[in-house]
Formats: C-alpha cells, structure tokens, sequence
C-alpha cells in the first residue's frame, strides 16, 4: 500500500481544551494506545518512518517520548496559532539545511484513530489522478453541525470551490452535508507558496489551513476531495465522551474480527479487547475479560469471566480459569492457571505446568508439567520439570538491597510452608520437608528438613485446664 513521493504531517500539538486535561489531546487512549499511536501507525503503511513529521506543542516533550519508539520526526510548534501555522513552522523546518521537501504531503490530525489506511491510499490515488493542487477527504455525518462545509462546483463533481468554517456559513451554506476532515494531499510547492498569504482575521485569531483551498482555486489550480465511507473514521476526540465513543467502537471492531476468524466470544460487550490483540481459532472467551496491549493467545484456550491479560503470549490449549491476572507472561501448551493466579512480567509457564489459586510468579521459569497450586510466591526462580511446589511456599528473593536466585531442579517436591533463601540451589529429585526454612544447597536426591525439632509434653493440656478451673474457683 506505499505510495511514492509523498512525506506525512501528523498534527499534534494541541491542547484539547475540551478534553479539561492536564495531557496532551493526542496522548488520550482509545482501544488500548495513545491517539497518535494509532495515526502514526496508519501513515506507515503508506511511508517509511522517517517521511512522518509530528508538530508538536502542547506537552511536546511528553508527546515525544510516548511516540519516539515509532522513529518518526517531531517538528515543534510552540505557540500553537492554528494548522496554517502548523504548516508554515514545518515548511520552515523543511528548508532548514540537510531537510528536502517532498514532491506531495499528506496532512492528518492526531486525533482520528479510525482513519482506515485504505482511505489514505485512495485519497493519496486520487490526488495524483487528479494532478491536484489540494485534495480534501470529507464525510457525510448525521448532523454536519460545528464542522467545517466541503463546496464543490456541483453535486457530482470531484471539484471543490471552498471549504468554509461552521461560524461563516451563509444561510444555505448551512444545509450543505459534506463536511471537512481536516486530512489533505497537497502538492508541497503548491502549499507552501500560499502559507505566507493566510490570515488570522477569523472567529478564533488562527492562521486557517483551509483557507489554502480558496486561494488555490482563485489561482485556477485543482482542488478535490474523496467522500469516506463511513463518517467514524474521520471522528476526532474532542472530548472524553467524544473518545469513549470511539474506543468503544474500536474494540467492538476488534471483537467482530476476532468472531470472523473462529474465536467463541461469549457478551462481547462485556469485554475489553484492544486492538492489538490476536487469538486462534476455537478459543472461547467468556464474559468481563480484558485482553490488552500486544496480548497472543493461541488455538483452543478458555478465558474464563474476570480474567485481565495484557501484553503477554499464551501457547494453544491454555485455561485461564476465573479472576488470573497476567502482565508480560509467556504461557505453554496445555498449562492452566488459577483462578486468581497473578503472573507477573518475565514469568514463563511451561507447557502442561499448572499455577493455581492464589500464587503469584513474578521473573519466574515453571518447567513442563510443574506445579504449584496454593497460596505460593515464585519470584526470581528457575524451577525444572515435574515439580511439585506445595501450597504456601516462599522463595525469598530479597533481602533488602538486591534480588536474588532460587534454582530447582527436575522432579523436585517442596513441601508445604517451607521458605527458600536465596540464592540457593536444589538438586534433581530432592525433597524438601514441610516447614522448612532453607538456607543452604540441597544436593540432588536428598531430603533437606530446616525446622525445630519437634517437643511433646505428655498430659500438659489437661494440667493446664486444671489449674484455669481451680483459679476461677477462689
């Protein structure tokens, strides 16, 4: 889908007054990323990284560091005087020594996460079918009210004669449907020879980018624009309600195509699935799930109600039984978690290993077909195969300045209750007894018990229950 010739500007140094946050408008979240997030990852579709310009202003350095990942350029913008000006800063930038202007430039808001990159493509197809100076991406919505109204020359016309701001509608302007997008292709020289001619004589005291559009029209060049096909995905999020509309129709779009690639999902509205995510065919997920970040789940799983999993891999054939919570885990074929099992970052579950209720791994490898079942923590532990770790059992991974190891090996069983300082170490086949505090290696095949040894006083209740009775007798 790459296009040749062009560069893209990302707007994206608004505050979003209307928003009443301290952030910046794009660094707002709907379906699990950051608005520009999910621009930037359309416009990559149709260039490389380094051919995306951001304009940044409003907690520009915020903005930077939530994005910088991407590769893409920033251009700031420090006093924000409305996107004419956004483009006069970046056609300063882009004339700085070392910069090169592209052939086209396509201009986004930072605010759209919906735009489709097939509608980039077109609208991009379209302006160089055209040989456009500017060509303007517009939707029809419900209500056209407080947008910006698309003129063309005549109904069927792909030609535009203006684009004129809600507050300058003449009375039968008013009734016109096809409003402005704020996304454009504009041939760069065609653009950047009006920037200097446009005026802050307007409602809000900005330098207007679609003013562009009359003024090259006045010249005689082509200026058209592409109807989308549906008007959501041109729906910035000027408010919170705005972008709660938004993010509940990007999720519900993600649960619609989890549905069409064979994934069982039972009240999809009930569930929280960012767009990221990814589950094999004949997983069934049930009721209050949340699937978030980068998450993978394979082939087969069950998810069951309440369960949270974010950015983290599960093999094929895995059960998420109710309320487990998972952040940055990798999960084998057949393991089975919980119910409310934590698996913390860097936790590795190998196949077939079970963690059950109430533990909590946290940097922690459990080998095929291990278990822990109860009540456990397993931090900063390499654990082998066919382990058996009984309920309430503690590796003591800190002691107060640095995190250390616990390593057990294959076929080891570890009673219930016992503590493992570490760094220790525990040998294939060892047993260690119930109880048991260990501080020391335990070689392979032997039994470790590290507990005080056990007192009995023949008849000692009884004298006890003697002596409470005559003392309430005096």
């Amino acid at each position: 889908m790459e296009v040749t010739g062009f560069a893209v500007a990302i707007m994206a140094a608004g505050k979003g007054t209307r928003l009443k946050s301290k952030r910046s408008k794009v660094l707002h979240e709907v379906g699990g990323r950051a608005l520009l997030l999910h621009v930037i990852a359309a416009a990559r579709t149709l260039v490389r990284a380094e051919d995306i310009y951001c304009i940044v202003g409003h907690e520009a350095d915020r903005v930077r560091a939530a994005v910088a990942f991407t590769g893409v350029n920033f251009v700031l913008q420090e006093v924000q005087l409305g996107t004419g000006h956004a483009m006069q800063v970046l056609k300063a930038h882009l004339q700085l020594p070392g910069n090169r202007a592209p052939r086209h430039l396509l201009v986004l808001s930072g605010d759209v996460p919906l735009i489709r990159p097939e509608t980039l493509a077109s609208l991009c197809e379209l302006h160089l079918l055209e040989s456009a100076a500017m060509t303007i991406l517009t939707a029809v919505p419900p209500d056209p009210t407080g947008y910006g109204r698309v003129l063309r020359r005549s109904p069927a016309s792909p030609e535009v004669t203006a684009i004129v701001e809600q507050k300058a509608l003449t009375r039968e302007q008013l009734h016109s449907p096809e409003i402005n997008s704020g996304i454009y292709c504009f041939n760069t020289e065609a653009l950047f020879s009006k920037l200097s001619m446009l005026s802050t004589e307007n409602a809000h005291g900005e330098f207007y980018l679609t003013d562009v559009a009359a003024m090259l029209v006045a010249d005689g060049r082509r200026v058209v624009a592409l109807k989308a096909e549906s008007v959501d995905e041109v729906l910035g999020a000027n408010t919170i309600a705005e972008a709660m509309h938004l993010d509940q129709a990007m999720r519900a779009a993600a649960a619609r195509r989890l549905m069409a690639e064979g994934v069982t999902i039972f009240r999809p509205d009930t569930c929280v699935i960012d767009a990221e995510v990814s589950v094999g065919p004949d997983t069934i997920i049930e009721p209050y799930v949340q699937l978030l970040g980068a998450t993978q789940i394979g082939s087969d799983c069950r998810i069951r109600s309440y369960s949270v999993i974010q950015n983290s891999t599960l093999a094929d054939n895995v059960t998420v039984r109710n309320g487990c919570i998972l952040d940055g885990a990798q999960v084998g074929d057949g393991a089975v978690l919980g119910p409310y099992a934590h698996l913390r970052p860097e936790s590795n579950i190998g196949a077939d290993a079970h963690v059950g209720n109430f533990c909590e791994t946290k940097k922690t490898t459990l080998g095929r077909g291990s278990k822990a079942n109860h009540l456990t923590y397993l931090g900063d532990a390499v654990i082998g195969a066919g382990v058996n770790v009984g309920a309430g059992v503690i590796t003591c991974n800190y002691d107060g300045v640095h995190k250390h190891t616990t390593t057990i090996g294959d076929n080891v069983f570890v009673g219930s209750d016992s503590t493992l300082v570490a760094p220790i170490s525990i040998g294939d086949g060892a047993y260690v007894g119930a109880g048991s505090c260990i501080t020391l290696p335990v070689p392979a095949d032997a039994l470790a018990i590290g507990r005080a040894q056990q007192v009995t006083k023949e008849g000692w209740a009884a004298k006890r229950r003697a002596a409470g009775t005559a003392a309430k007798k005096v």
